[in-house]
């Protein structure tokens, strides 16, 4: 059993080294569908496809994400997540290298099934669910920063997969970093990841979690957990537009790829900072009033997409999206944390993770499709917009509910 810090915390060093090996993990597993959006292009005009093939390929990664985290989470709590984790590396590996034989089919089964199903999807939603078990008094904050892994992604591959593919071609980079996947993460996941301690008795009386079959928001539990999926799927379908085809839509504009390959570099660099400020905010706030505040931020940025076409602005509307959306995903995980018993964690927070990368599936392939029918990308800026619109309508209702039924829960508790 592991030691507790101070005032019988569960949060020691150890909870911090877990936290930072979850980031260096998933920093190489989400550089593997970076190189679908870097090479978007190319990918298309290799397969004589269209841009909703590669792009396709992204989403699924995704959504298999998603939908795999929900069976590697389960198993997970039966062999360990450091043997999980391995398991995705290997299945990351395998799946840019089946992708990098140059057809469609391998294209889209090696970042469906391998990158994402098994592969991501062993890598990111279990991890969230592991090292939320580390923490009690800053959960938040460290949730914000195992999840701004991808944003670590976006900081150190976009502009060398742009250079790779322009020497060596996207199959060569795909094959090239799967040997880069494989001698990053076994390492870390060996030599890091063990089993999460166990908290004290009177933790989670302290904490007021909920209690197992207690209403949430006033609602069944189930009800108000498939609530929350919808609202994390309506804002992730326009989170992931701009990120999927920002290269493509600056070359569209006349600007270098290799001018939009750092555009998305600094997106994700402000996204990276502003995260762990998210994560502290969330803290503090709740998830639920975190994801509201970001889901404003991120209509915001969607706005200024639609409205700036020159370089240097796009430079900047990039760093102010990236700001704004990147405390969503996190502060959503922290609220099925604060409203849901802590000892079914383990598959609610993948299940209501699943619908959110299931979002981003979706909103990067109809960023391409609506280009293919209408030749740009202004008609998916704002279908992007109206959905956020509706998920901000939404999470208001469900922050509504929560503050008209937190008195009554705070009684059932003292009672």
């Amino acid at each position: 059993m592991q030691g507790t810090g101070p005032s019988g915390s569960i949060e020691t060093r150890a909870s911090w080294a877990v936290a930072m090996a979850a980031v260096a993990i998933l920093s190489f597993a989400f550089g593997a569908p970076l190189i679908v959006v870097i090479a978007l292009k190319p990918v298309a005009a290799d397969l004589g496809a269209e841009r909703a093939v590669p792009a396709l390929a992204s989403s699924l990664a995704f959504l298999g994400a998603g939908a795999g985290g929900i069976l590697m989470g389960w198993l997970s709590g039966r062999i360990g997540m450091r043997a999980v984790a391995m398991i995705g590396a290997v299945m990351v590996g395998a799946g840019l290298v089946l992708a990098s034989g140059g057809t469609d089919w391998q294209l889209l089964l090696g970042y469906g099934v391998f990158v994402g199903l098994l592969g991501n999807g062993a890598l990111f939603p279990p991890m969230l669910a592991y090292v939320s078990r580390w923490f009690d008094r800053r959960r938040g904050t460290a949730l914000a920063l195992v999840s701004s892994g991808q944003y670590v992604a976006g900081v150190l591959w976009p502009v060398l997969f742009e250079r790779a593919v322009a020497l060596w071609g996207w199959q060569a980079t795909m094959r090239g970093f799967a040997v880069v996947v494989l001698a990053g993460v076994l390492p870390i996941a060996a030599l890091v990841l063990r089993p999460a301690p166990v908290p004290p008795a009177s933790t989670g009386t302290r904490s007021g979690e909920a209690a197992p079959g207690a209403p949430v928001l006033g609602l069944p539990p189930n009800l108000a957990m498939a609530i929350m999926g919808c609202g994390i799927f309506l804002c992730c379908v326009p989170m992931a537009m701009p990120a999927a085809h920002l290269v493509a839509f600056c070359t569209d504009l006349g600007i270098a790829a290799q001018q939009g390959a750092l555009m998305v570099s600094v997106l994700l660099v402000a996204a990276f900072l502003a995260r762990q400020a998210w994560g502290w905010v969330a803290d503090r706030i709740g998830g639920l009033q975190s994801v509201l505040a970001g889901n404003i931020a991120q209509v915001v940025g969607m706005s200024l997409f639609l409205v700036t076409q020159d370089e240097a602005g796009l430079f900047v509307v990039a760093a102010i999206y990236g700001m704004g959306f990147s405390g969503i995903i996190p502060s959503w995980m922290l609220a099925v944390r604060q409203l849901f018993p802590a000892g079914e964690a383990s598959w609610r927070m993948p299940c209501v993770l699943f619908p959110g990368l299931a979002g981003m599936a979706f909103g990067a392939w109809l960023a391409g499709w609506m280009y293919d029918r209408f030749g740009n990308y202004a008609v998916a800026w704002e279908v992007g917009i109206a959905l956020n619109v509706v998920q901000v309508a939404l999470v208001a209702t469900l922050l509504w509910r929560h503050l008209r039924h937190r008195p009554r829960m705070a009684g059932a508790v003292a009672a």
